[in-house]
């Protein structure tokens, strides 16, 4: 990778000087795959993730999340200031990210819903790997409110999956879940039951000095739950992760995280008084001072060069304030 330090800083800090101007850039990945894959194309893989680590690293001031919010609210962040953050708990954070973080001792926090750990399965996933064993012609799942999908190559599946999980993500979750699962009985093989963490994955994580945060119990759009079952999912999630940590876990991530969309200023209450200091949302940008710190913007870069990587970064630094939910 070409050393473009010389250029880069001084652009970046001016977007992101030290102090009570800083500005926060906090990153989204959910996983980190052993090798390319093609049904995943916006997954990176170890070697992908490696060159973005070593980008961060060389480019930017990384922080563990809780030191960088509460360097934040002082106004004493360094400049270009940024934060890594993983959303679900998937296995390959354990087994494939935290070894790349460790050799370039960089931090990063794991929000980690805890339904699934240690065989579970998200709805999402069980779309594709299903789509991923779909023999090849045309399938019609227009029974179950879908559509039908010629299969034939791998574009063809993300095609399918993707509409499906598009259809289905937004209804009630007893009858999402119900139709991911009669769709799951097309699939030509078993599918794995071993995507999501366990819990020694989740301690070894805390013992390598990463930090955990809550994600709920079983990744709902809290918009779409009444308040009793959106505080039993924010509650609980909590109340598992510090039974297997031993310690408070005090960071939390919304599901889905768009303002509005996917949860309301009512579940940012509910998340301030389970006992959380910082939640993190999915709106675009950067966050200043006058930022909530319980919605924080994040984002994903999907870039498959450094250059063009660097330059989505800088990009984000000049978005406009994120949007948050407002009381």
């Amino acid at each position: 990778m070409p050393d473009m330090s010389l250029l880069t800083r001084p652009v970046l800090n001016r977007l992101s000087p030290a102090g009570p101007r800083g500005r926060l850039s906090i990153l989204i990945f959910h996983r980190v795959l052993p090798e390319a894959d093609p049904l995943l194309p916006g997954d990176p893989d170890a070697r992908r993730f490696q060159w973005v680590v070593a980008l961060l690293a060389r480019h930017f001031t990384v922080l563990p999340l809780d030191e960088a919010v509460d360097r934040l609210r002082k106004g004493s962040l360094p400049a270009r200031s940024a934060c890594i953050t993983f959303d679900d708990g998937y296995a390959d954070n354990a087994q494939v990210a935290l070894p790349i973080l460790q050799a370039a001792g960089l931090p990063a926090t794991f929000f980690v819903t805890t339904g699934f750990l240690g065989g579970g399965r998200m709805f999402n996933d069980t779309v594709i790997e299903t789509f991923r064993r779909l023999d090849d012609g045309l399938h019609d799942f227009t029974g179950l409110g879908l559509g039908q999908y010629p299969i034939h190559d791998p574009q063809s599946r993300i095609q399918g999956y993707t509409d499906v999980i598009r259809r289905i993500k937004h209804l009630p979750q007893s009858e999402r879940d119900a139709i991911a699962g009669r769709l799951s009985e097309h699939a030509l093989e078993a599918l794995p039951d071993d995507l999501m963490m366990s819990e020694g994955q989740v301690r070894s994580l805390r013992t390598a000095g990463m930090l955990v945060g809550g994600h709920t119990v079983t990744h709902p759009i809290l918009r779409c739950l009444d308040d009793v079952a959106s505080q039993r999912e924010i509650r609980q999630g909590r109340s598992d992760l510090e039974d297997v940590l031993g310690e408070p876990v005090t960071l939390f991530a919304y599901p889905n995280g768009r303002p509005g969309e996917d949860y309301e200023a009512r579940h940012v209450e509910m998340v301030r008084r389970a006992g959380f200091r910082v939640a993190v949302s999915t709106a675009p940008g950067a966050s200043g001072m006058d930022s909530d710190p319980y919605q924080l913007a994040r984002f994903t870069p999907w870039d498959k060069t450094p250059l063009q990587y660097l330059v989505r970064l800088g990009r984000n630094l000049l978005s406009p304030p994120p949007v948050q939910c407002k009381a």
